[in-house]
């Protein structure tokens, strides 16, 4: 085994446990908390965890043995099986990531209106047709037996065999509007509505240190240094907005756009693609299904209140049973001291 495959396996194998650990710690909230099921957003984000943990139990092994025997390791129809699955799952999340762009953006520029712009019937006719849409490519691939192992990606993914050239023009057309239909309009999506949520919130934020300043000038002298920390303020904030939307953006056009483009490029007969290469893009969409319950939840201060109390009761617990297991222990010994010194 050269360094390379043994990196390349390591790295499916921690972004694996890491997606399972954090997608199944978005459904624990879930479950414990009633304010967050309470909320429309929920839906995506339930739609998109499921999604990644399909994709992690799924997908995730089948390329680590690929990389690990080089060859396919399963029969052709598990195969076309397991391809099925990467094109509805994948397809699946990146509308939900849609999706939650949308719902930030009404919120943000509607929030007046929002609780009639999105409720739950809306929200449930966007996932359905998140379904539906990814079912029509997953299905097409299935019926056109465009499913298979390949070699360039050690996995069970979209592909051609050599053998069947003579279909390349209506492959290459299926290729070019699965990608357009899924990473090219969940991007255009994304930047529309996150740079809508930008635009929007640095001018509540400029307005409300505005109104504050002019505020405390009327009613008291203020000094200069008062009216400094109240603008790096606004900065900090602008700052921490920007930050935020250029993780939600950055994110999704590092992890899937080197996959997508080297998919395209290879529909050119005359442009071979290094294996190592492929394996790379494959761990880098991967690792999007790691790095989704960060930028969507656990970071943010609903998620981490209910994950603390949920590890806070589990510790409790331990402690308690452990106390109990202890003071057991303590008696049983007092009992056989006893009877040791009666005896």
């Amino acid at each position: 085994m050269s360094i390379p495959e043994f990196l390349l396996e390591v790295s499916i194998v921690v972004i694996a446990v890491v997606s399972l650990l954090t997608n199944l710690s978005v459904l624990l909230c879930f479950t414990q908390s009633a304010e967050l099921r309470s909320h429309v957003p929920g839906i995506f984000v339930l739609n998109l965890s499921f999604s990644n943990i399909l994709l992690t139990i799924i997908n995730m092994p089948a390329t680590f043995i690929g990389v690990a025997q080089r060859a396919n390791p399963f029969r052709d129809s598990l195969c076309q099986a397991i391809s099925f699955a990467e094109t509805f799952l994948t397809a699946n999340a990146m509308l939900s990531m849609a999706a939650l762009s949308v719902d930030r953006w009404v919120a943000v520029v509607f929030p007046m209106t929002y609780s009639s712009k999105m409720r739950y019937r809306d929200a449930c006719v966007i996932v359905v047709y998140s379904w539906l849409h990814s079912l029509t490519f997953s299905g097409t691939q299935l019926l056109m037996d465009w499913g298979g192992y390949s070699h360039t990606y050690a996995s069970c993914t979209v592909h051609l065999d050599a053998g069947r050239r003579s279909q390349l023009s209506a492959y290459a057309t299926f290729t070019a509007l699965f990608h357009c239909g899924s990473f090219a309009l969940c991007l255009l999506v994304l930047c529309f509505a996150y740079l809508k949520v930008l635009r929007v919130a640095r001018s509540h934020c400029k307005r409300i240190d505005v109104i504050t300043v002019q505020t405390l000038l009327l009613l008291v002298d203020i000094h200069p240094s008062v009216k400094e920390r109240c603008l790096a303020e606004q900065k900090k904030r602008s700052h921490r907005a920007t930050k935020k939307i250029c993780i939600f953006i950055g994110t999704f056009i590092l992890c899937f756009s080197p996959y997508v483009i080297t998919r395209l490029v290879e529909l050119f007969p005359s442009v071979h693609i290094p294996q190592y290469w492929g394996m790379i893009t494959k761990c880098l969409s991967y690792a999007k299904t790691s790095s989704d319950p960060f930028v969507y939840c656990l970071l943010r201060q609903q998620y981490r209140k209910v994950l603390v109390s949920i590890i806070s009761r589990f510790l409790r617990k331990n402690h308690y049973l452990l106390s109990v297991h202890s003071a057991s222990s303590t008696l049983d010994t007092t009992d056989d001291n006893c009877i040791t010194s009666i005896t």
